[in-house]
């Protein structure tokens, strides 16, 4: 069980100051020890880089201790200012705890165990002690991944959302359509789509027609309406960033990993994003992953009919092209990895959107 602590501040003291290490600096010995409940005698701290699309400081830590994990995995707030104000903005930090928290002790759902969460309402600092994922490789959303190892999740993606159908006594976590994400979305698309017809022709003439590229013209007035729809329906509990990198693989199971996206969202989203934006052409094509998602999500007695399923899907694939034009928008392409992801998802997420007629749906607002 996660051992949980949220802070709430009453002057700007406190307000600027938590009562917990917000940063690497800042973890001593005594205070693992008394969240871990065993005593660590020493411990080394192991930078892994940012985390989280660089909105997350991630750290290994090795301990030394008679009992528990020799390793743990513990996450604070990116120190880049401008990265931590939109990790603020969205509520990321708070989103990451309240699954972690909340929502992790009651669903099957394979994700790292918490050992201790705290977050600062104040000022959003935050810390996790997570479990180090070991046996487990993490995915690639250039390579892709086979069709076993994509069933694997969308059967995790279905046991999330049939254990949280419906999550109205949540409420603390919001809905995905909140104003700022409304915003955002448009926002980033605007910024986004100019660069991705300028640097990206080949992979929307290889994808689309000129039509559909006007089409697309159209997003940001569309967004809005899109999210209406998308809405409205029944909500479950939502990852809301489920791509190839943000899940550990081992032989047996999967582990989703980055809750930092978490909220109410429409069934579909989680399934849709995975499908039409990290899976190959190959490995997209050869299942009805709404049929085999519907089936799982079912299993158990959900009322919820195929039919409206797969129109909220396509809703949601092309809602979802949006995070592809923004990334490929905003991505160091002098980057080799960074310009091949944009190159993957924005080609994966264009042709899904071919193959599922869904650029129609632009057509009759």
């Amino acid at each position: 069980v996660c051992s949980s602590t949220p802070t709430y501040s009453s002057d700007w003291r406190s307000a600027n100051l938590s009562s917990f290490p917000a940063s690497p600096e800042e973890v001593n010995t005594q205070w693992l020890t008394d969240k871990l409940g065993y005593e660590i005698e020493s411990f080394n701290i192991e930078a892994l880089g940012e985390g989280g699309g660089l909105l997350g400081l991630v750290t290994r830590l090795h301990l030394n201790a008679s009992e528990g994990p020799k390793t743990l995995i513990a996450k604070f707030p990116t120190k880049t200012e401008s990265n931590r104000a939109v990790a603020s903005l969205y509520d990321m930090y708070g989103r990451e705890y309240r699954f972690y928290t909340q929502v992790a002790p009651q669903v099957p759902l394979r994700s790292p165990v918490c050992y201790h969460a705290e977050f600062n309402e104040e000022n959003s600092d935050f810390v996790l002690l997570l479990e180090d994922l070991q046996g487990f490789t993490l995915g690639d959303q250039v390579t892709g991944c086979s069709v076993i190892e994509a069933h694997q999740v969308v059967q995790s993606i279905a046991s999330l959302h049939r254990n949280t159908w419906k999550p109205d006594h949540i409420l603390e976590i919001k809905q995905h359509d909140m104003p700022y994400q409304r915003k955002g979305m448009i926002g980033g698309y605007q910024v986004g789509w100019p660069v991705v017809k300028r640097d990206f022709t080949d992979v929307l003439e290889a994808a689309i027609t000129s039509q559909e590229i006007a089409l697309l013209d159209t997003m940001p007035d569309q967004v809005n309406r899109l999210l209406d729809i998308i809405h409205d329906g029944p909500l479950v509990i939502g990852h809301g960033d489920v791509r190839l990198d943000n899940i550990f693989f081992s032989k047996e199971s999967n582990a989703l990993v980055d809750y930092q996206a978490v909220s109410k969202a429409a069934p579909e989203h989680d399934l849709a994003y995975f499908v039409t934006q990290s899976l190959s052409d190959d490995v997209r094509r050869a299942e009805d992953w709404v049929a085999v998602y519907h089936q799982h999500l079912t299993s158990e007695g959900i009322d919820y009919p195929l039919g409206p399923s797969r129109e909220r899907y396509r809703y949601c694939a092309l809602y979802l092209v949006c995070y592809a034009v923004t990334i490929a928008g905003t991505l160091d392409q002098a980057n080799a990895r960074g310009r091949k992801l944009a190159e993957t998802l924005l080609g994966n997420s264009l042709r899904s959107m071919v193959e599922l007629d869904a650029f129609k749906l632009l057509s009759e607002r």
